[in-house]
């Protein structure tokens, strides 16, 4: 993704209406993954988790909103200070913004760049959550996700893609996210899930997706929004780097679905619906920092690499005992490495920049570059991660009470269920002193006093 730096051109740039436009339809593609990945993950979970998995994806539209008009992206955009973090104070609360004034070297406003960054740092925390399926309390997810973006997002975006980041100037090549967000998620699920610990039954009781046609639907969802996730990071639409991106967007995801699929059938017989949805989101994930340096073929390439390691990887936490609840850190974690270590093998040189990786002659300089960004943002996030989950589970705690989880956190946490089943039959669920499935406790306690 192109920083905020001022272009070698003699003429400054103009507003470009048709960038802008662009931009805007893809900032809004953007923000659809977010509903896109609830369902993804929602379907995924058993009924008695559904709304709670749904409204951890949707706090974060809320709550990262905020806090990046406010000072979030003052920290990831603005001036940079030691490499590590920006500060601008025009940026704080937007108060300063020229409704015209274009970002830096580019023909799109600033308050458009800032949105379409907004996108990523509301997706990014909502990936941790699939990690955490079932256990955690929805005051202190929300807590987390406050301090997360704070302490890690926003200097971790500054490293990678603000001009000055130590990233950045380094040379690392992310062009849409796959150290700032895939990495930065993955590590971070792995934080905390090693702090809260397994579900109660896991590698005991069946935990199957209680709605696969919903994780489909998600994952559909994901992959239309990423073409705008992808393409957009260009941020125009002048010189056909953007159609390159969304065309290997499409290549590497599907040849990651077929690799994936292939893996299944072999291993253990089907084809699955939920290995193709996973097999897809490990391809978007792949090729989000890797399509603007590789050719289609390049993509094929990275798209069947991380369906097949992306596929494994996600057994590993039954070797190991981590209960990585939807596959986070198999998916995002690895494939984001994937994605971005590949960089240094198959960029060609000629599409983003003139970087080239080791297949194209350009030796193990860029792999190199790739390799320190990858493992210095998956430590930082990692062990930040996990202080965070720490001192939360010491002070107000993660998890909800055992008997709370193994009945079904929704009814707990949001007075609500995501079917109602009450129409369906008579018994108990027609009481009125019996709350019916989806009734809320506040129902309940009226149906009471009216028969008294």
């Amino acid at each position: 993704m192109p920083p905020g730096i001022s272009t070698l051109a003699a003429d400054a740039p103009e507003l470009s209406a048709a960038n802008t436009g662009f931009m805007l339809i893809c900032s809004a593609l953007v923000m659809l993954m977010t509903p896109g990945l609830a369902f993804f993950y929602g379907g995924m979970v058993r009924v008695k988790s559904t709304l709670n998995m749904l409204m951890m994806s949707f706090i974060s539209l809320g709550i990262v909103t905020i806090l990046w008009v406010l000072y979030g992206f003052s920290m990831a955009f603005g001036t940079d200070i030691g490499s590590i973090v920006g500060w601008s104070s025009d940026y704080v609360g937007f108060g300063n913004i020229g409704v015209t004034e274009l970002w830096d070297g580019y023909t799109i406003p600033v308050y458009v760049f800032a949105v379409f960054q907004l996108m990523f740092a509301i997706i990014t925390p909502a990936l941790i959550s699939g990690a955490l399926a079932d256990r955690v309390k929805f005051t202190a997810w929300a807590l987390f996700i406050t301090l997360w973006v704070t302490v890690v997002y926003f200097p971790v975006a500054h490293w990678v893609w603000g001009a000055g980041g130590w990233l950045f100037e380094m040379g690392v090549i992310d062009f849409a996210g796959g150290t700032a967000v895939h990495i930065n998620a993955g590590a971070a699920a792995l934080g905390v899930i090693l702090v809260i610990g397994k579900r109660v039954g896991f590698k005991k009781d069946p935990m199957r997706p209680h709605s696969l046609p919903l994780v489909m639907l998600g994952a559909a969802l994901l992959w239309f929004g990423w073409f705008g996730f992808n393409a957009g990071s260009w941020l125009g639409n002048d010189d056909g780097v953007g159609a390159v991106m969304f065309v290997n967007t499409q290549v590497a995801t599907a040849a990651a679905m077929l690799a994936w699929l292939l893996y299944e059938k072999i291993r253990h017989g089907a084809f699955t619906t939920l290995g193709a949805a996973s097999g897809a989101v490990a391809g978007l994930v792949a090729i989000t920092p890797s399509g603007g340096s590789v050719s289609p073929l390049g993509a094929i390439a990275v798209g069947v690499i991380a369906g097949l390691l992306c596929a494994m990887a996600v057994g590993l936490k039954f070797k190991f005992g981590y209960d990585d609840s939807l596959d986070v850190v198999g998916v995002h974690l690895v494939g984001g490495v994937v994605g971005s270590l590949l960089v240094g093998f198959f960029a060609t040189g000629g599409v983003q920049s003139d970087a080239k990786g080791l297949f194209y002659g350009g030796g193990l300089d860029q792999l190199g570059k790739q390799a320190i960004g990858v493992f210095a943002v998956l430590a930082y996030s990692l062990v930040v991660s996990a202080v965070l989950a720490f001192v939360l589970d010491k002070t107000i705690g993660m998890r909800v009470d055992e008997d709370v989880e193994v009945s079904g956190i929704d009814q707990v946490e949001h007075a609500e269920t995501a079917y109602d089943f009450s129409g369906a039959g008579g018994g108990a669920g027609s009481r009125k002193d019996v709350p019916t499935t989806g009734e809320t406790a506040a129902a309940a306690a009226q149906n009471k006093k009216v028969d008294a």
